[in-house]
């Protein structure tokens, strides 16, 4: 079984990349969440991956997060969704919010994604709202823990047109060399230091 893949990006679409590991290219489908997070083909890139076998049918699923994966692991044990399914599920909610809205039963919002109409939402509550609870419950994975901060401190990042990923990753090192999280002002100063050096 693959679980990740480290490589360069030879060729990336919304729903699928193709990643060069020293000469093999691995076709691999991602949800948008993934996609736009990427980096520029060429690039080297690193993903974590789900591998689905089906009788003579062997599919990668790619995700750059632990988490996201997690999420599409628990999505495709949900009877009735599939892996391509689960893709377009994460296509239209991040991971978190999905955590989220299950754990709290809004319906609202997942009969908002496309794809998921209400008793498929009924079914997802019913099949993993223990599930998510205990995912919730393990602060060490923070699986579905929105940081607010970080994402203003990205967002702000990327308007003043630093690639997302580049922003992302600055952020996070700053993130974990601090003992606490940061204030916006801080992280978006110290952020900004780093990628100037």
């Amino acid at each position: 079984m693959i679980a990740t893949i480290q490589g360069t990006l030879f060729q990336k679409s919304t729903t699928y990349v193709i990643i060069d590991v020293q000469g093999v290219g691995y076709g691999v489908h991602v949800p948008l969440s993934t996609f736009y997070n990427l980096p520029d083909a060429g690039q080297p890139v690193f993903l974590n991956i789900h591998t689905y076998v089906k009788e003579d049918l062997i599919n990668l699923f790619g995700f750059l997060t632990p988490q996201e994966k997690e999420v599409f692991q628990l999505m495709i044990s949900v009877s009735g969704i599939g892996p391509r399914l689960a893709i377009n599920i994460l296509s239209g909610i991040s991971a978190e919010d999905l955590g989220q809205a299950i754990s709290t039963q809004n319906f609202t919002q997942l009969t908002s994604i496309p794809g998921v109409g209400k008793k498929m939402a009924e079914r997802i509550i019913f099949e993993l709202k223990d599930k998510v609870l205990q995912a919730l419950s393990e602060t060490e994975s923070g699986l579905y823990r929105p940081e607010p901060v970080k994402d203003d401190a990205l967002s702000a990042l990327t308007n003043l047109g630093y690639k997302k990923h580049v922003a992302k990753k600055a952020i996070d090192g700053i993130c974990d060399e601090c003992e606490e999280l940061p204030t916006l002002e801080v992280l978006i100063t110290e952020t900004l230091k780093k990628l100037s050096t």
